[in-house]
């Protein structure tokens, strides 16, 4: 059995105000057999970012320079209801929309593609490679945002594994 190692690496998140923090968070090692049988709750970032449908457009852009790339929109108790990415953040900028008064409600793509933590690596991997999809909020069975997995999670996840596949 292969481990994949831990690791350290750099999160940010948003206190009061807007202001963006460092915080540094170590990964947790995971026992691994083969990748198409992992599950996306194995690789998932669980210390997800996400924001509300009345965040300004600035404030979720800078998260997404950061390295988040696409931030989940929650309401009521973490319930998904969409995703903003740096697309739909440049969307507004094209249309001259200053972002410091655009809002998550009025850019998001609403009703976003999730999987389950339960979904196997294998799946997600046909899943992303038939969309255009980089990043996939997890939610639970309540609808409940519980993670994100970003294509570039399934690769660290396939190099941990040493390449071993079920195909």
């Amino acid at each position: 059995m292969h481990r994949s190692e831990g690791e350290i690496t750099e999160r940010f998140h948003i206190e009061k105000g807007g202001a963006m923090k460092k915080k540094k968070q170590a990964k947790v090692k995971v026992k691994v057999k083969d990748f198409d049988s992992m599950t996306v709750s194995q690789v998932m970032e669980k210390d997800v970012q996400y924001v509300r449908l009345k965040t300004k457009g600035d404030v979720i852009a800078s998260l997404t320079i950061e390295g988040f790339g696409a931030v989940p929109v929650v309401e009521n108790g973490r319930k998904l209801t969409g995703i903003v990415s740096e697309h739909d953040l440049l969307g507004a900028v094209d249309d001259g929309h200053p972002l410091a008064t655009v809002l998550a409600k009025d850019i998001m793509t609403a009703n976003p593609y999730s999987v389950r933590p339960e979904t196997t690596l294998g799946t997600l991997v046909h899943v992303l490679r038939a969309s255009d999809l980089i990043r996939v909020p997890v939610v639970n069975a309540k609808e409940k945002l519980v993670g994100i997995i970003a294509r570039r999670d399934l690769l660290r996840a396939y190099l941990a594994t040493g390449g071993k596949r079920q195909l």
